[in-house]
């Protein structure tokens, strides 16, 4: 089992790395929004203020690096160079699922990034169908393996009815959010994989207990593609069928910023434009992974700087250009959302 798992990370990381995996219409409709131009700020360029605050930690920038991978020896190469590029930065990193060091202990020193990033904000990383069938106690030795600030749990249906060998059965995951937002001390992220999050949902989580939730919307990488270049016969037919499926970024950072929870807008995040325009419909921060990735893997980790030191540079010219000096004015910016974005928005 753990042999295949590695074999599926890789694959992963393979696949996740080029463009071939991309939704192929939907798009995440961040581009409906229109940030509106103020000829006369008032204000600095470099006294504008990135800052945020995201599960207890202040980030120097709005920015995660999203949870991608974990489980193989390339794959620990990979979380080490992302962490030391989020501590060095002061971004947020994510972990990939740790279902695989869940199955063999050998792999969690492919996890293991404390040592590079001792100050980042690490968010663990575990299925909601594995939390459901381990004990709260084996959990927070997963959590304390890591030295994770949060766990984010996922939720992936989709990508999993088209995964080879993926789970079917998705029953009692809500119990499991109530569970485990009210036994562990650290918070618990509920997360996305590429098909965004319902107003429903939202609200269900809210219910019982979640304050965060990484959105991961449809328009960036679509895990069911993954799996589709994955499979064969009549699962990669079902993936080719449900290879868009899901609820745009834009739109489930503004559902779940209306229940009144915290979003991360992951899903489709290219640049500091796209932060930007998630910021404004209510983001608490914005995660980005394939463009990270490749930039990683095209330039090593000065490709990497380079790729961020532009996002950064673009999110403070839109904050500069609508007069916003800080996260929270940018949330208060006038704008103008286009009409697919405000259909999708006057339903729930």
């Amino acid at each position: 089992m753990s042999s295949e798992i590695s074999r599926r990370k890789d694959e992963h990381i393979a696949l996740a790395s080029s463009d071939a995996v991309a939704f192929r219409e939907r798009t995440t409709l961040l581009e409906q929004v229109t940030l509106i131009h103020e000829s006369l700020p008032e204000l600095a360029l470099e006294e504008i203020d990135l800052a945020t605050e995201l599960l207890g930690k202040t980030l120097r920038a709005p920015i995660v690096i999203a949870s991608m991978t974990g489980g193989t020896e390339r794959a620990g190469s990979i979380n080490r160079e992302l962490a030391a590029i989020a501590e060095s930065r002061g971004y947020a990193i994510g972990l990939g699922s740790q279902r695989a060091m869940m199955r063999d202990p050998s792999m969690a020193p492919t996890y293991r990034v404390r040592d590079v990033a001792p100050n980042a904000l690490l968010l663990g990383n575990l299925g909601v169908v594995q939390a459901r069938d381990l004990a709260t106690a084996d959990i927070v030795r997963l959590i304390e393996d890591v030295g994770a600030d949060a766990l984010c749990v996922h939720m992936n249906p989709a990508q999993e009815v088209v995964q080879p060998g993926g789970d079917r059965d998705f029953r009692g995951g809500l119990e499991t959010f109530a569970r485990l937002a009210g036994e562990l001390k650290i918070p618990v992220v509920a997360k996305e994989t590429g098909c965004g999050v319902s107003a429903r949902v939202a609200t269900k989580l809210r219910d019982v207990g979640v304050k965060t939730v990484d959105v991961s919307g449809a328009g960036g990488t679509s895990w069911v593609a993954v799996e589709t270049l994955r499979a064969q016969g009549a699962a990669k037919a079902l993936g080719e069928s449900f290879w868009d499926w899901g609820i745009p970024t834009a739109v489930s950072v503004a559902w779940v910023a209306r229940s009144g929870l915290a979003p991360i807008a992951t899903g489709g995040i290219k640049s500091g434009l796209d932060v930007a325009r998630a910021i404004a419909l209510g983001a608490r921060a914005a995660g980005i992974a394939r463009p990270v990735l490749q930039a990683l893997q095209a330039g090593g980790r000065a490709g990497a700087e380079a790729f961020l030191d532009r996002v950064e540079a673009e999110l403070r010219t839109a904050m500069l250009l609508c007069g916003a000096g800080t996260l929270d004015e940018l949330r208060n910016a006038p704008r103008v959302i286009g009409p697919e974005l405000a259909s999708w928005l006057g339903t729930m």
